[in-house]
Order: C-alpha cells, then sequence, then structure tokens
C-alpha cells in the first residue's frame, strides 16, 4: 500500500527567522505523525538552516527545493544546482511548476532536462503538471496532460516507481481560491496514470504517487485524499500556517 504523501510549497514567502519559527512549530504538532511522508519546500535561503532544525528535532519532515537548473554548475547567474540542494540537506525538488512554465516560460524540453539533472544526482523529482482555464473550458485537460507529461518524461526509463513524484494541478485552481471538486481531481489524475502506463507499464503507473495542488485546504483536504487515484497533496498557502498544514496531514490520513 503506497504511504500518503503530504507537501507545503511556501513560494517566495518567509524569511529566515520566519521560516525556522514555521519548521519548529511543525516538527512539534506533526511529531507522531508516522503513517505519511510530509516535506515542505522553503525558499532556497531556508533550506540549510532548516535542515538544522529538523535534525535536531529529530524530525522526519523531509526538505526540498522549489526548483533547480539542470547543469551541475558554472555561470548561470541566480540559478542552483541539484548537488546545491543535497549538500544544503533537500531531497526533493519541484520541477515544471505552473508559475515557472507560465511566468518564466519553461517548456518541457526544458523541464525534462531538469528531471534527468534530479534523477541522475539521486534527488526525488516532483513534476507538476496541469492545465489554463482556458484549456478545460475549451476541452483540453488531457491533451495538456498528455503533452506536459510525455514531454517532460521523454526518454526518461523509470524502474523504480518510488524515484518520482507526479503533482496534478490545474492552473485554475491555484491561488484562487478556486479548487477542482473532488470528482475533477480524480478524473484526471486517473488519466494522469494511464498516460504514465502507456509510457512505462501498469505496474510502475500504479505505484507512482500523484498527488493534487491546487488551493488545498483544511475545508476540502479529507474529500480530496480519498479519491482512488490521489495519493497526496500539494499545499500552497495553506502551508504557510502551521495550524492550517497540520489539520490537512491529519485529514489526509484518516
Amino acid at each position: 500500500m503506497k504511504k500518503v504523501i503530504v507537501g507545503g510549497n511556501w513560494k517566495m514567502n518567509k524569511t529566515v527567522p520566519e521560516a525556522q519559527a514555521l519548521a519548529r512549530q511543525l516538527c512539534d504538532r506533526l511529531s507522531d505523525v508516522n503513517f505519511a511522508d510530509i516535506f515542505i519546500c522553503p525558499p532556497f535561503v531556508d533550506i540549510y538552516s532548516l535542515s538544522i532544525i529538523l535534525r535536531e528535532k529529530e524530525s522526519k519532515i523531509i526538505l526540498g527545493a522549489q526548483n533547480m537548473h539542470y547543469e551541475a554548475k558554472g555561470a548561470f547567474t541566480g540559478e542552483i544546482s541539484a548537488d546545491m540542494i543535497k549538500s544544503a540537506g533537500g531531497k526533493i525538488v519541484v520541477l515544471g511548476h505552473s508559475e515557472r512554465r507560465h511566468i518564466f516560460n519553461e517548456n518541457d524540453e526544458y523541464i525534462n532536462r531538469k528531471v534527468r539533472a534530479a534523477l541522475d544526482a539521486g534527488l526525488l523529482p516532483l513534476l507538476c503538471i496541469g492545465e489554463l482555464l482556458e484549456e478545460r473550458e475549451a476541452g483540453k485537460t488531457e491533451e495538456v496532460i498528455r503533452t506536459q507529461l510525455k514531454g517532460s518524461l521523454d526518454g526518461i526509463k523509470i524502474e523504480d516507481p518510488s524515484k518520482i513524484l507526479i503533482a496534478y494541478e490545474p492552473v485554475w485552481a491555484i491561488g484562487t481560491g478556486v479548487t477542482a471538486t473532488p470528482e475533477q481531481a480524480q478524473d484526471a489524475q486517473k488519466f494522469v496514470r494511464k498516460i504514465l502506463a502507456e509510457m512505462f507499464d501498469e505496474n510502475i503507473a500504479n505505484e507512482i504517487r500523484i498527488l493534487y495542488g491546487g488551493s488545498v485546504k483544511p475545508a476540502n483536504a479529507a474529500s480530496l485524499i480519498v479519491q482512488p487515484d490521489v495519493d497526496g497533496l500539494f499545499v500552497g498557502g495553506a502551508s504557510l500556517d502551521a495550524e492550517s498544514f497540520e489539520k490537512i496531514v491529519r485529514d489526509a490520513i484518516k
């Protein structure tokens, strides 16, 4: 049976002192949680100091980064490499988030190079996919999912399904307060699994954990996680408050 996974994407929020305070609160509030994998993705500047706190607290919370470059090193001002993330204590890296795709114009080929680099470096990539509102209204949700999955994972061999995570995040539901209904999330994530089965095989597709992200909050977490193809939740704004994130985690593992 797959372990439920719940992650928080802090985006461009939290100074170092603020991040440290939130991390300590989460360590205390979630110290008894053993039946779910929990991860947080703070800004780059917070990762190292939070790794020290998590170690001191003997916490099982996993640290992640919000992005990375596909090159190992070089003249890429403002970028960060897989080895830098690992050396700071990060184990997961978010790739292909809609904000990277639509604000910073990252395409599937570019994201594919990042996924390859993360896998080669031993990081756990969390690949994000999802459609715009106009694409859903035009009936193109499945077309977008297929294109983004096939492009972002082109040429990549997955033999161990625990080495990658997929997050379905409908762009129209991110930061808008509008959440996909549990049925919409299930339909989309079932289709994600279908495409993964076509690309790899059915056993791999069934074991890869697929998260739902997009305005996840305490009020809807329980109804989303019970869907058969929703293996976890990727939380944005609600992960910035310890009480809110704790409730989501606990609702997800009931």
